[in-house]
């Protein structure tokens, strides 16, 4: 292990992929993985509730570039090169059959994340890629006039190569290393969150959804539509992850205490009022709360009907102007106290990182230090939930990884 050619710092998808993708185009090359913990492709493992939504079905580069809120227009290059459809194609020709689900994301035929580690595995074998797990990178010295190769030093010894990447993920430690070298780091913030809501109107409706919500943040242009589950602690689903990543700098800076408006039933508040009106009319003898509305589930929209201090026993006649503007408000632009946040272990994302200025996307290398590429999550480049961020991982990996090949070529 004196001298080595290709030495990438990371044993998950993006640093698997482009140890794999280097080893095939280069067979000359020696390519090995250093992994600091025992295990590789964690992240892999536990991906989409263990099933691994490996990918989305978006076939089209620009509109694939949209899910990301930073690297949108970074990415449109590479997707040109490597996408959704070369990633299933990938994995297809190493034997695992993928599918689509309703909502685009993809996953291997066996809902099984290990068929997706174990492919990657037989891959990295096959093509002669060495895995050392338990070692931690602890310095990076870039080429000198007095040493042509790269040093990395771990805690064990002092290795030697001519091509380095790193793909270790979110991690301090190594935005450190690479700030000391002279890379700019962008402050990481979380992405992907849900929000803290402590609100009467959502107490004890643990697992109660709507199809089709608008969120608003008071005092923001940020706004977003989706799917909404209610929580024990507040609120989540596509509406609000989507909120979460493109907000993530501005809601940091809020330090994750602000106002959200809801629609509930995506409809405009006049129209809305004017259907009360006309429930009004024509089915006036009937109880208000219990005669949901909008295609509401039944005990959210009795806690909104409360919350317009509407009484359990009034019919639809005897509703006020008042009362009915008020719940068309409700159901329209409901007003939630967010105060802090939540994240899931698996699905956390990171925005920050590698400044992508400093990054050629050609082949993700540095445009500072020669020989030096990244890929995945230790650049500023995330997307909101879909199998995005895998995607962009798969992506970068695919491209470092051939152009470290070519570069032990010269």
């Amino acid at each position: 292990m004196n001298k080595l050619n290709i030495l990438i710092i990371g044993g998950g998808a993006a640093g698997f992929f482009a140890a794999i993708r280097a080893a095939e185009c280069n067979s000359d090359a020696q390519v090995i993985i250093l992994e600091k913990s025992k295990d590789v492709l964690g992240k892999v493992k536990v991906s989409g509730g263990g099933r691994c939504n490996l990918t989305h079905a978006c076939f089209v580069p620009r509109e694939l570039s949209k899910f990301y809120p930073r690297g949108e227009k970074e990415l449109m290059g590479p997707f040109n090169r490597f996408a959704c459809g070369d990633t299933i194609e990938w994995f297809e020709k190493r034997g695992v059959k993928t599918k689509i689900e309703a909502d685009g994301r993809m996953f291997p035929v066996s809902d099984d994340s290990q068929t997706i580690v174990d492919c990657l595995w037989a891959a990295a074998r096959k093509a002669g890629v060495n895995l050392y797990t338990n070692t931690a990178l602890k310095a990076l010295h870039a080429p000198s006039a007095s040493n042509p190769n790269w040093i990395i030093e771990t805690a064990q010894q002092k290795l030697f190569a001519q091509q380095v990447m790193i793909a270790s993920g979110s991690s301090p430690s190594m935005w450190q290393i690479l700030a000391k070298l002279g890379h700019t780091i962008i402050e990481p913030v979380p992405s992907l969150f849900t929000f803290n809501i402590k609100d009467p109107r959502l107490t004890d409706l643990l697992g109660i959804s709507v199809p089709l919500a608008e969120v608003k943040v008071e005092a923001s242009k940020l706004s977003s539509t989706g799917p909404l589950l209610i929580t024990h602690w507040g609120m989540s689903g596509p509406a609000i992850l989507k909120l979460s990543a493109w907000g993530a700098r501005e809601l940091a800076e809020m330090q994750y205490k602000f106002a959200i408006r809801i629609n509930w039933i995506m409809a405009k508040l006049e129209d809305t009022r004017q259907n009360l009106e006309a429930l009004k009319q024509e089915d006036g003898r009937k109880m208000v709360s219990a005669n949901t509305q909008f295609g509401l589930p039944i005990r959210l929209w009795k806690r909104l009907v409360a919350a317009a201090e509407i009484r359990d026993d009034k019919r639809w006649a005897d509703l006020s102007k008042k009362e009915i503007q008020t719940l068309a408000e409700e159901l329209t632009q409901g007003r939630f106290q967010v105060n802090g946040k939540s994240t899931f272990k698996e699905e956390f994302v990171t925005a920050g990182g590698v400044d992508l200025k400093e990054v050629d996307f050609k082949t993700f290398g540095s445009k500072l230090f020669p020989g030096l590429f990244f890929a995945g999550e230790v650049l500023n480049i995330d997307a909101i939930t879909g199998g995005f961020n895998f995607q962009a991982a798969w992506t970068g990996g695919w491209i470092a990884g051939e152009a470290m090949a070519k570069g032990t070529q010269q």
